[in-house]
């Protein structure tokens, strides 16, 4: 028996075509791609203008895989984590951080990751597989319904930061912020997603000449080679200068600034010549530095920097004319934290 097509990997045109092929109008289609992406429809039975008849012809030759968020917690800050259990009963996570103001949502691009940066939960997870367009898509739906719920608001901002590496799932990234930021899917602002990598040149300037209009952050953490490639081995393969020479392809195409998102260890990168090659990398590109605090997880011996030292990032940083913003970490209680992620019944 052939096993059914899930119908969101089609266009709209391709559903239209479906139905023209039945001998059926080719509007249905767009009645039935409105519910699977505007109304995000988890079956064929929501659909309460498609007859009971067309139910039946969608049910024989197509499904839905739709994720379920299976788990929920809540933090005492107000955080949210999704456990979100996928078609094939594999499980990512996502968050939502809420602050008087706005609701972000950090979302997952990958079923583990094939990383290895030392410091992050996720890469004691092995890489399953990439997830589709619209399991990321669900996730951010999900989100914007919990912040509804909880807040009264829906969901202004979205961080592609949780599980996986955005970059090594190319194009369903790409598919899902069309659809996210399209006005037949959730129509947000593109300007209010951010994609962060932990720095691929070749796919960085591919994102620039698709003339994209979200923005960019970088996962850097030292701007020293021999330092970097010892917690990110990425750095090994594509080390400081060509990531370089992808961000400034990236500024002259988008005309945006990029964030570094860097934290400061312990004995690692807290010296006064850690922040001084720090400075001079951020002169060569408009930058925004955000020091991020440390989430501690079980397997590694990274510890958070003293007080002293990143009040050294944060005063010569600033005298040097550096954007600097100082992240405090939210949903530690519950590992929702920034490098948390890791739906801990995977590992191993």
């Amino acid at each position: 028996m052939q096993e059914k097509k899930d119908i969101r990997a089609l266009s709209k045109a391709a559903i239209c075509d479906f139905f023209e092929t039945q001998g059926e109008k080719a509007f249905r289609g767009k009645q039935v791609y409105e519910w699977l992406w505007k109304k995000n429809a988890h079956s064929f039975d929501e659909m309460t203008n498609i007859s009971k008849k067309l139910i039946v012809l969608l049910k024989t030759h197509f499904v839905i895989n739709h994720i379920a968020v299976d788990k929920i917690q809540k933090s005492k800050d107000g955080t949210i984590k999704n456990a979100v259990k996928l078609y094939d009963d594999l499980v990512v996570e996502s968050v939502m951080i809420p602050t008087p103001s706005r609701t972000t949502a950090c979302i997952s691009s990958q079923v583990g990751c094939s990383l290895a940066c030392e410091f992050c939960a996720t890469a004691l997870l092995k890489r399953q597989r990439n997830l589709t367009a619209s399991e990321i898509y669900d996730q951010v739906a999900a989100i914007n319904k919990e912040s509804l719920l909880y807040h009264g608001h829906k969901l202004s901002n979205i961080v592609y930061m949780g599980m996986g590496e955005p970059l090594l799932n190319y194009a369903n990234v790409m598919e899902s912020i069309k659809m996210i930021t399209s006005e037949e899917g959730l129509g947000m602002s593109p300007r209010r997603i951010t994609l962060s990598t932990v720095g691929l040149p070749k796919m960085i300037k591919k994102m620039a000449d698709e003339d994209v209009r979200f923005n960019l952050a970088v996962s850097l953490h030292s701007a020293i080679d021999s330092i970097r490639s010892k917690m990110m081995p990425i750095n090994d393969v594509s080390n400081l200068e060509d990531l370089m020479d992808a961000l400034q392809y990236w500024h002259v195409k988008t005309g945006n600034r990029i964030t570094f998102e860097y934290v400061v260890w312990k004995g690692i990168n807290d010296t006064r010549k850690d922040v001084d090659a720090l400075i001079k990398y951020c002169k060569r590109v408009p930058v925004k530095v955000n020091l991020i605090e440390y989430n501690a997880i079980d397997s590694n011996d990274f510890v958070q920097a003293d007080k002293e030292a990143i009040a050294m990032y944060i005063n010569l940083l600033e005298a040097n004319n550096v954007i600097v913003n100082v992240r405090r970490s939210r949903g530690k209680d519950i590992d929702a934290a920034c490098g948390q992620l890791a739906n801990k019944e995977e590992k191993v």
